[in-house]
């Protein structure tokens, strides 16, 4: 059953396109890599998907209406933004953090009661973050807020998860544990989960599939035959060199201008 549908979208931003033509069909329960170069419109993508930019052409369904349309229903998208987006050095504990996303599925006018607290902390426990409840979020490890913010995005209940370049300025080792994660949740709660991700080596072992943007969508496949069919030259615009490991031929992009 498809839960995202783009049809022709097209974004500009002053004289520039951002999106152009974009067609994009998301099945209930696909674990997808979105990838691109810098500037491929990546994160506005996700944000046609949340309703929060409106393309200036085209048509965006989401469980079967707009964006806009979801209403009350809003809460079964959780969205992990990159982490240059926030400020780490806000004085917030982590249960506070994950507590803010509640607020979609309780609404902004009524006070956390105690089955709110209790699905914030089996939140943080879904993530391994529950011991870390009363720590502040500054304080952890990249890794670790990551997480959190996976947890805050999950404590609303959400049907699909848009993650935007959430392993960033995150290590190898956590990396690793952080796609674990995100595996365990798709299988054991049936989410559908959109990654953003420059990292082609790591995700293409991980996701089911991938789509390659770069304005315009070039593919939506799985990655052995995104990796095989030279999708990834024309949407970087350069040579890929092959790095066999593992059960997929990794690709690493060589330096362009």
């Amino acid at each position: 059953m498809e839960i995202v549908r783009l049809q022709d979208i097209w974004v500009r931003h002053q004289d520039q396109v951002i999106l152009k033509g974009v067609e994009l069909a998301i099945e209930s329960g696909e674990f997808l890599g979105l990838i691109g170069p810098n500037g491929a419109g990546k994160t506005t993508l996700l944000k046609v998907i949340l309703g929060l930019i409106q393309p200036h052409q085209g048509r965006v369904e989401v469980f079967g209406t707009t964006p806009q349309g979801l209403g009350g229903k809003r809460h079964l998208i959780g969205y992990v933004p990159q982490r240059s987006l926030i400020d780490w050095q806000f004085p917030a504990s982590v249960f506070d953090v994950v507590m803010m996303g509640r607020y979609g599925k309780m609404g902004l006018f009524r006070r956390p009661n105690s089955r709110d607290k209790e699905a914030v902390l089996h939140s943080l426990d879904r993530v391994e973050m529950g011991e870390f409840a009363k720590r502040q979020i500054g304080q952890l490890s990249a890794g670790q807020q990551q997480r959190v913010f996976i947890a805050r995005a999950l404590v609303a209940e959400p049907q699909l998860l848009l993650l935007d370049e959430a392993t960033m300025g995150v290590d190898a080792a956590a990396q690793e544990r952080f796609y674990q994660l995100l595996g365990n949740l798709k299988r054991d709660f049936g989410l559908t989960i959109v990654l953003v991700s420059h990292d082609i080596s790591i995700i293409s072992t991980h996701v089911e599939k991938i789509a390659c943007l770069n304005q315009s969508l070039y593919c939506h496949a799985t990655p052995t035959e995104v990796l095989s069919t030279g999708t990834l030259e024309k949407v970087y615009g350069c040579e890929i060199e092959v790095l066999a490991h593992g059960k997929i031929p990794h690709r690493v992009i060589r330096e362009h201008p």
